[in-house]
């Protein structure tokens, strides 16, 4: 039995459920508890603050934990990143108000700056030789320049929206963060070929993010230069038709080509273009 400990609540928990229902664990959620078991995968899930989570993972309790980085790069747990997961995208970043003209790191100095992430704004501001007063908050950061708390502050930015209404601009992204999967590096062998098989499982979600599969009906005469058009994985897949002169193309292209490859295959006679879905592509 390999431990994961997610968040237990919020937009990183639904999409770290969502990630793991989709490579086939199953998670029994409506009925929430601190610890529970998957129904047919031998893993635990255990349900935590993010800040929490490294620290966790760290000391053994957990094997694993899903978390976003910026939590792993605050805390510098003794954990290392296993897989960047894709999902729970946002920035670490500086921002002042929006009247103010921003000159560079220098204009750090001396300001006082709310975050609740104080290391990494440390480095940050030791790294630029910038001497500035670090408030701590563990609320809402982004109202202390309003409330005379602070004089700007470092925080999380997915969309800016928040800073907008907080009437703030973003002027320095210091860290870039995603949702990561951590370990200690203290797996057992059964633990380790639990944690083989669900990268396994991800390694599938990874390939078909953002492909499509695509077939049609086109000439025998125009198969070579369809062929160019869609390489495929290794190659397509052709199969002949009853009409006479004519075969059945299958591949797998990318959603942003999609419309580009259905432009070129419709100028060399292909018809019937079926574009699917593709839910998992195992290699």
């Amino acid at each position: 039995m390999l431990r994961i400990a997610i968040q237990s609540k919020g937009r990183l928990y639904e999409d770290s459920t969502a990630m793991l229902r989709e490579v086939g664990i199953e998670l029994d959620d409506s009925k929430r508890k601190y610890l529970s078991k998957s129904g047919n995968f031998p893993v635990e899930m255990l349900y935590l603050r993010d800040d929490d989570i490294p620290g966790v993972v760290a000391n053994g309790s957990a094997s694993l934990g899903i978390v976003g980085y910026n939590e792993v790069a605050e805390k510098g747990y003794d954990v290392e990143i296993v897989e960047k997961l894709g999902f729970g995208g946002c920035r670490l970043s500086l921002a002042i108000p929006k009247a103010d003209e921003y000159t560079g790191p220098q204009y750090f100095e001396g300001k006082r700056i709310a975050t609740s992430y104080p290391r990494i704004l440390k480095k940050y501001l030791e790294e630029n030789g910038v001497n500035a007063t670090i408030e701590i908050i563990t609320g809402s950061v982004e109202v202390t320049p309003a409330a005379g708390i602070a004089d700007c502050i470092f925080d999380i930015v997915s969309s800016g929206s928040t800073l907008v209404a907080n009437n703030l601009k973003e002027v320095e992204v210091v860290l870039q963060s995603e949702a990561v999967l951590i370990s200690a590096g203290k797996l057992s062998d059964e633990e380790q070929a639990i944690l083989e098989e669900i990268q396994f499982r991800l390694e599938s979600l990874r390939i078909s993010r953002g492909k499509k599969y695509i077939l049609m009906n086109i000439p025998q005469a125009a198969l070579e230069e369809a062929v160019k058009i869609l390489p495929a994985m290794r190659s397509p897949t052709v199969l002949p038709l009853a009409a006479e002169g004519w075969c059945s193309l299958h591949s797998v292209v990318d959603n942003k080509d999609l419309w580009e490859k259905v432009r070129q295959l419709k100028a060399i006679g292909a018809e019937g273009i079926l574009v699917l879905n593709v839910d998992k592509i195992i290699l």
